[in-house]
């Protein structure tokens, strides 16, 4: 298996929401999309002239090795032994696994004692007032790992987890959440608000409030039982797009000629630099992804609304940004500011309006713990090993605590997890573009040893693709949001010819070496000779076929049948489930009912969810915490150079799609980042 890609998140531009899924180059260059969506070309020269490329050896291919389809085949079936029984070949059957629909209990006498009693005994920053409402602003990057005490950012984990126990906790009155400009996928926007029905089922009421407000922020903010937004609310309705930049015409006025070698017909990253324009492929591929995405967000909102589709789509297509408008054709519950709201808030909580209103924050509320209100200490346990960010084998010296996903460390997850008896199934959270093909090979390996002691379901987020869906088929059972981005079963590779680029600066290479093939990739100042060509085919086509073979038997599929699903196509959590790659569509509560399932524990049995991926305080999180964006700062800077540092070798990437209004990449582009801190510390 050669490379898929990944993005980093482009800046967003006042409410113009730029996204790039997977933007990176599958190419041993630092491609110039990492640091600005519109590169200068001094920058752009800069960074072919600082190429790095990758060794013959990541294509784990001797040169004179040519295997068979069939000798593949037999190969890979070894190396896997029994395929996972799932079920998936020729459909999806939803019926076959349970819903693991959350359903509100209300506690008994004892239990409610219980809780009132552990209440007396908890920690002081647990003490909230009784009658107090939660409030949560939901805006900007929402990471799927937990977050230390003095992290920045919110946490999926933890918003979903407050969401639980403010329904439970006697102390909590109802919900008010700010909702702003999103930062995330549509996974993630999902979860949260599966998590706002969850708790409208404990009879408590939850109010939202939006004052900037696009698609993700109005689809969260419909299943709120009110909705409202300041008289000077920006409201931006207006649909979804996608769009696909090219480098093409760029790397041919400076003189570079990209050497690509594609295997997947889908595969468009190496598009982005070697071609002007999209490729029919590439043109059907972001048609069905958008349309998939538009017509769920259609759906979701005609039926939050009570209305036709056709009826919402010609409200969207009329261009409505009248906050007035929105009130009277009942996308707003009303018109108010903030302290209106709160003034609303107190009159149905009975409160004076000389007094307080009694609130708990986010932050503070995320440090209750369920043991104080009755919500673990269960006899049966379930792991869930979270697994977020770009792949990479080792720590780097460079590593900052949240950089993406280590194998090496993931794999001592595993391995405690599986010699553990306490465990009676494991959840693998996954929200991951992929990366190093090594790595994700690795893992999954230790995923499908695990597998074979106990059940193992993985559930996706925004993104599980390329390494990050290598990881999840060794699981017993997939589990995808409808709108998770997942598959792009697909290999792309090459190298730059810089031999113009170089006759027009000035610049002479001249390379010594021994082995007939030594400079197939050291050797930029060239193209490559008739059989390194060759060679670099073979080698690229072996590296598909064996990452497809190896999909195949993991999904209990014919290999032809998985090839008209891989070639590189990014699929949506729902046409992934069709097509036999996913097994079920929910969140990480439906992951964990099928645990249950496969466990052997009865379904209305509660079980206690034991996270291996609790974070750690490290001094510049703390700092940071404390308000020190210089630290932040330093944080991106040894995140890029960390990247930078591990993007050699063999690559197990998502494609490069860039979604406007669409999808937030599940990955900053640090260089903003530092540049954003550094305008705030002015």
């Amino acid at each position: 298996m050669s490379m898929l890609l990944t993005t980093p998140r482009s800046a967003s531009i006042h409410l113009h929401n730029w996204c790039s899924i997977i933007s990176r180059p599958s190419f041993s260059i630092q491609p110039i999309s990492r640091f600005s969506p519109h590169p200068k070309p001094q920058s752009l020269l800069k960074n072919i002239l600082n190429s790095r490329r990758f060794s013959t050896r990541a294509f784990d291919v001797e040169k004179n090795e040519v295997l068979s389809d069939k000798d593949e085949k037999n190969e890979v079936a070894t190396e896997l032994g029994d395929s996972n029984d799932n079920g998936s070949i020729g459909g999806y059957n939803d019926d076959k696994y349970p819903s693991g629909e959350f359903v509100f209990r209300e506690y008994d006498l004892w239990e409610s004692f219980t809780v009132k009693l552990k209440m007396l005994f908890a920690f002081p920053w647990e003490r909230v007032k009784k009658g107090s409402v939660l409030t949560m602003k939901i805006r900007g990057e929402i990471s799927d790992q937990l977050k230390s005490r003095f992290s920045s950012g919110l946490s999926l984990p933890q918003i979903c987890e407050n969401f639980i126990k403010a329904a439970y906790d006697p102390r909590i009155a109802g919900i008010y959440l700010h909702i702003e400009p999103l930062s995330c996928g549509w996974g993630k926007v999902e979860e949260i608000r599966r998590h706002i029905l969850d708790f409208k089922k404990s009879g408590k009421f939850v109010v939202g409030y939006v004052p900037a407000c696009g698609e993700k922020e109005y689809y969260i903010g419909c299943a709120c039982e009110e909705l409202y937004a300041p008289p000077s609310a920006y409201f931006q309705l207006y649909g979804l797009t996608v769009s696909a930049s090219f480098l093409g015409g760029v790397l041919e006025k400076v003189g570079v000629e990209p050497q690509i070698q594609r295997i997947g017909k889908y595969k468009s990253a190496g598009d982005q630099l070697a071609r002007k324009n999209i490729s029919d492929e590439n043109r059907e591929m972001l048609t069905a992804l958008l349309d998939n995405i538009y017509g769920n967000w259609l759906d979701k909102i005609s039926l939050a609304k009570g209305k036709k589709q056709e009826d919402i789509e010609n409200f969207v297509n009329e261009g409505v940004y009248e906050v007035e408008r929105l009130k009277e054709d009942c996308w707003i519950t009303d018109i108010k500011y903030d302290d209106e709201v709160i003034s609303l808030l107190k009159e149905r909580l009975g409160l004076p309006s000389i007094k307080t209103l009694p609130t708990v924050d986010y932050r503070k509320y995320s440090r209750v713990r369920k043991w104080t209100l009755g919500l673990t200490g269960y006899k049966d346990k379930i792991a869930i090993i979270r697994a977020s960010g770009s792949i990479t084998r080792t720590r780097g010296p460079l590593s900052v605590s949240s950089s993406g996903i280590i194998a090496e460390k993931f794999i001592e997850k595993i391995r405690s997890v599986k010699e553990s008896k306490i465990y009676k199934a494991v959840v693998i959270r996954i929200d991951s573009p992929g990366g190093d093909a090594l790595a994700s090979d690795l893992m999954w390996r230790e995923i499908k040893l695990l597998a074979a002691s106990k059940p193992v379901i993985a559930s996706m987020a925004d993104v599980a693709a390329s390494g990050g869906y290598y990881m999840a088929m060794a699981a017993q059972a997939i589990v995808a949001e409808n709108l998770t981005l997942t598959g792009s079963i697909g290999v792309v590779t090459g190298k730059f010819n810089l031999e113009k680029l170089y006759e027009k600066i000035g610049f002479n290479k001249e390379i010594i070496s021994r082995g007939r093939y030594a400079e197939l990739t050291a050797a930029e100042q060239r193209p490559f000779r008739a059989d390194e060509a060759e060679l670099f085919a073979k080698s690229t086509e072996n590296a598909y076929k064996k990452f497809r073979d190896k999909a195949a038997f993991s999904r209990s599929m014919a290999v032809d049948s998985m090839e008209e699903v891989a070639q590189g196509r990014v699929w949506t959590g729902s046409d992934a489930a069709s097509r036999g790659l996913v097994d079920a569509i929910g969140g990480i509560s439906r992951a964990v009912a099928i645990a249950k399932q496969k466990a052997n524990i009865p379904l209305d049995k509660q079980v206690t969810l034991v996270e291996m991926s609790r974070p750690s305080s490290s001094l510049p999180e703390v700092l940071s915490g404390l308000g020190n964006s210089i630290v932040e700062a330093d944080n991106a800077i040894k995140e890029l150079l960390q990247d930078m540092a591990s993007s050699t070798g063999i690559q197990a990437r998502m494609d490069g799609i860039v979604f406007e209004k669409l999808e937030e990449a599940s990955y900053a582009n640090v260089v903003f980042k530092l540049i954003k801190d550094y305008l705030r510390s002015i």
